[in-house]
């Protein structure tokens, strides 16, 4: 298809910096949902928005890929959808192992994202031997002992791990001995691995909190700009707390006027 569009092939040689490596699943998941809705061009403006970045930061991305959309009619959908998924490897399938098949294993062997996206569950795995051969999703649990034939077996090279925290370090080391280089961390811990292994690490625990963060500071917020409406004046808790702790004694309270 002509599309009147500059293009140079993408290369690694040329090198794609990390931030925008991240941002290209976010463009591929706006695209994707534009392919299915059959509409063939689309803005920068329009897709940074559906991606939610800036346009000006998705036209610099879209360089590194070698992608110019056309003045007056932007970027061909389908066009970039392929560009994309080739850019991350999608274009081929790509075998996967989860470990852990918990409460969140059994989830993650449901999701139906992964085929759609070019992975394929090749195995679930659990060191319960009470799980050996239960089917989850389809697929019947293997036992951990024979971890390192089904990575083989299966020529895998990516692992999800979804143990508890304790088991997770030595999971991932029987993963990357058996010939696993990148693994997904559910686990609520961090991993150590050599050289050469990419981990991507996803804390729910911690995304919460950094969300009660911003619930906490919104709702300071809002206190503040009543208070202000009614001319009073606030102290931010943690300044009450510290201005509290600062008249503390040995003894107890400091009185805030000490006597002559």
């Amino acid at each position: 298809m002509a599309t009147g569009r500059t293009h140079r092939p993408a290369t690694r040689s040329r090198g794609i910096p990390e931030a925008t490596v991240a941002r290209l699943p976010l463009y591929l998941r706006a695209l994707t949902a534009l392919s299915e809705r059959s509409v063939p061009t689309v803005s920068s403006e329009e897709l940074a928005a559906a991606a939610g970045v800036n346009s000006a930061k998705l036209r610099k991305d879209f360089s590194y890929l070698g992608s110019y959309g056309t003045r007056g009619v932007g970027y061909d959908v389908e066009y970039l959808v392929y560009q994309i998924s080739r850019e991350l490897g999608l274009t081929q399938d790509w075998p996967v192992v989860i470990v852990g098949i918990g409460n969140l294993g059994a989830a993650l062997a449901n999701y139906g994202g992964f085929a759609s996206r070019g992975f394929r569950v090749a195995a679930l795995i659990d060191a319960d031997p009470a799980m050996a051969g239960k089917p989850v999703a389809g697929i019947p649990v293997q036992h951990t002992d024979d971890l390192e034939k089904i990575i083989s077996d299966n020529g895998v090279h990516i692992g999800v791990i979804a143990t508890p925290a304790g088991a997770a370090q030595q999971v991932s080391e029987r993963l990357i001995a058996a010939g696993v280089t990148s693994i997904l961390n559910f686990a609520p811990t961090v991993l150590s691995v050599p050289d050469g292994v990419d981990v991507r690490k996803v804390d729910l625990s911690i995304e919460l909190q950094i969300l009660a963060f911003h619930e906490q500071r919104k709702a300071g917020e809002e206190a503040a700009a009543v208070a202000g409406a009614a001319g009073d004046v606030v102290t931010p808790p943690p300044l009450r707390a510290a201005a509290a702790a600062s008249r503390k004694g040995p003894d107890g309270d400091v009185p805030a006027v000490m006597p002559a």
